[in-house]
């Protein structure tokens, strides 16, 4: 489900949080204490608040339930949200959680959106995909499917919400943060090396800084080194 900010103070950054994973490791805990380190107050938005271990604020939210983000989102200035149905099979909730935010979020006065996108809708060529290259691994083949819906849905939204997809490369992984990046648009990133590659620690930070600067609304970026 989705994440989410907390109005401040005069002056204070924009609030952010992480997402639907409840958990004090892997990749919401990279996103949350990112957040977290650079200022700002976190929100966890979380189907199961029980479940959610990292020191932070947690409210009971359903990403296809609009009752119950409009009152979870009050106060919050700016929505992260990882929305991600592989656990339980469950991908047609990918693009569901994308079509349910975009009705919800205008009614709370909230306007800002990231979604933690995924690299199978980038470009490896004009008109091709990396889903669509032979190799791609069949069992992200859904999720990457349904990633590309939500992408469609918000292209063709019209809405106030000032949403960014983000998406990571093509391979992402835990490591160091090295705190450098390089951004895109929708087609994939690589290196000299022809690979394409970022780390969950500096993809957090790729997310975090748009989430303070907003120079990106209603685009995808793509992130790799």
């Amino acid at each position: 489900m989705p994440p989410t900010p907390r109005r401040r103070g005069p002056g204070s950054p924009p609030a952010a949080a992480p997402a639907r994973r409840a958990a004090g490791r892997g990749w919401p805990g990279r996103r949350a204490a990112e957040i977290q380190q650079r200022g700002h107050e976190l929100i966890a938005l979380v189907r199961d608040p029980a479940r959610f271990t990292l020191a932070a604020e947690v409210r009971r939210a359903n990403s296809l339930d609009p009752a119950s983000l409009e009152q979870a989102l009050d106060g919050v200035e700016l929505l992260i949200a990882s929305i991600g149905g592989r656990a339980d099979g469950q991908h047609g909730m990918v693009a569901d959680s994308a079509r349910t935010l975009l009705k919800v979020l205008p009614r709370t006065g909230l306007t800002r959106l990231l979604w933690v996108g995924g690299a199978g809708s980038l470009e490896v060529a004009p008109g091709a995909t990396l889903l669509s290259q032979p190799g791609f691994p069949e069992e992200y083949r859904d999720e990457a499917l349904a990633q590309g819906q939500a992408l469609d849905l918000f292209r063709s939204a019209d809405t106030p919400v000032n949403w960014t997809f983000v998406s990571p490369a093509a391979e992402i992984f835990p490591g160091e943060r090295r705190g450098h990046y390089r951004l895109g648009g929708d087609r994939l990133l690589t290196d000299a090396e022809g690979r394409s590659r970022i780390s969950v620690e500096d993809y957090a930070k790729a997310l975090v800084d748009e989430a303070e600067a907003g120079q990106y609304p209603r685009q995808r970026i793509g992130v790799a080194y």
